[in-house]
Order: structure tokens, then sequence, then C-alpha cells
């Protein structure tokens, strides 16, 4: 009884996208942190830091629901609740709209209407436009659909504040131009996976050649953002060396990958494993 409740749990957990929802908190938190000059109190850090984690994860549980028809040829997604058996496509449907409306009221009473509804746009956007329009019909799927991924630290600044600066649209443009790069060096090594699933995934539209010349142009463009922080007053000079030393970090890792034979993909994996790395340091440099 214990396991079965146990794996049943798991299972739930699973539809959520964990790895990706820390990923999504950690710069949610991090804008807290510079829109509150210092460490936010407990209580609404818990509220904010809980109803976003509900809303990413119930969009995630939405987009499983959806895809499941593709989640069985994807060799990385084969293994997923819905696919396997562990969840009900019906279960994990109500599971995400439920997370979805209780993250809304919850941080719309206990945070502001503003943070709320800041994690509700980013919940329909993942859900609406990227899940069931862009994914499959459009290569720019990721270009557009990932600013969903970048609302967080609109959130996290709206719950502190109460309002939506310029410092934290920057932060949202940071997270847009960091996507293509993060995401296609994980496509351009997944390409056969794309493939079977006939999703039109950049690197198979217009070619890895094309994909990789793009991404550069990208990072390029994320570290005229990331200086652009600096000149808000809102970060100091710890974040401005931190911001140029990663920003030209990542763009040779980008060089590189573009240098690298569309035959070989050692430089598209070490350049999606940087990206996380990138992401991370960057918003905690923001807080150092």
């Amino acid at each position: 009884m214990i396991r079965t409740i146990t794996n049943t749990v798991r299972a739930y957990v699973e539809l959520t996208k964990p790895g990706i929802v820390l990923w999504l908190l950690i710069t949610g938190y991090c804008a807290m942190v510079v829109a509150h000059h210092g460490f936010p109190g407990v209580g609404v850090t818990i509220f904010t830091m809980v109803g976003l984690a509900m809303s990413a994860g119930g969009a995630h549980a939405v987009n499983m629901w959806y895809d499941r028809d593709i989640d069985q040829i994807m060799k990385r997604t084969q293994k997923r609740p819905i696919v396997t058996g562990r969840v009900s496509a019906g279960n994990a449907l109500a599971y995400g709209i439920a997370l979805g409306a209780v993250s809304f009221i919850g941080m719309g009473l206990l945070v502001n209407w503003l943070a709320a509804s800041a994690s509700l746009a980013g919940y329909l956007f993942y859900v609406f436009i990227y899940t069931f329009w862009l994914k499959r019909r459009s290569p720019q799927n990721i270009v557009i659909g990932g600013a969903a991924g970048a609302f967080p630290p609109i959130v996290g600044w709206a719950a502190m504040t109460g309002h939506v600066s310029v410092a934290a649209v920057l932060m949202f443009m940071l997270i847009f131009m960091w996507t293509p790069p993060h995401f296609w060096s994980l496509a351009l090594y997944r390409q056969e996976d794309y493939r079977n699933a006939h999703i039109p995934m950049m690197p198979l539209v217009r070619g890895p050649k094309s994909t990789k010349v793009q991404s550069l142009i990208y990072t390029v463009l994320l570290l005229a953002v990331s200086i652009a922080l600096f000149l808000t007053h809102t970060v100091g000079y710890i974040y401005l060396g931190a911001a140029i030393l990663l920003g030209l970090a990542f763009i040779l890792y980008n060089i590189q990958l573009l240098r690298e034979p569309s035959s070989e993909l050692v430089w598209a994996k070490k350049t999606f494993h940087f990206s996380l790395i990138y992401i991370a340091a960057l918003f905690v440099a923001m807080v150092v």
C-alpha cells in the first residue's frame, strides 16, 4: 500500500517536470531579492515560490496530456507518467488545470493580484501559444514559445513591489534571448527524436548550420541585454563582471558549436549543459 501511494505521488510530481520548475524558481526568487534589495520575508517567499511552482507544474502537466501521442515516440519522453500508464490522461489534465487555478487564486489572495496574473500569463502562454499552437506547426516554436519560461522574474518582481519595472522586463528578455541557443543545442543532438515525432524544430527545418548561426546571434544579443540590466542601477559591478564573463563564454561555446561538423555532436551537448550553468550563475550574480 505504501509503495503504491509513493509511486502514485512520484508519478504526479513527474507530471510537473520538477527539474524545469526548479530553474524557474531560481530566476523568480533572484528577482525577488533584487527587487527587495535583500532577502524577502519567509511568508511572501513561500507563497510566491509555491504559487509559481504550482503554476509552472500545472502547465507542464497539461503539456504532457496534450503531447502524450508524441511522447510515446520520442526516446527521451517514453517514460513519462501518461505514456507508461501510471497516470491517466484525464487525471493529468484535471491535475494541471487544478494546479493553475489554485495557484492563481492563492497568489492573488496571499501575495498580490499582479504577481498572480503574471504567473497565470506564463501558464496560459505555455499551454495555448507554445503547446497547442506553435510546437507542432512552426520552427519558431521555441523562439516565441520560450517567452513562457521568461515570466518568473516578472512574477518575483511584482510579488515584492506590486508593479513591473524596466529591470524586471530586462530579466524577462534575458531568459527570452537565452532560450533559443539553450534549446536548439538540445535539439541538435536530439534531431532523430523530433524527426520521428514530426516536430518542426529549427535544425530539421532550416538545417544545423542555420540553427547554429542563429544561436550565435542570440548569444550576442543576450550579452547586450545582460549589460543593459546593469544600466538600470538595480545590480552592481559584481553582476556586470559575471555577465560579461559568462556572456563571452556562452558566445565562445556557440562559436565552437558553429565550427563543429554537422555529423558531430560534442559541442552541442557541451553548449546545452553550459547554458544551464549560465542562466543560474547570472541570476545568482544579481543576488550577490
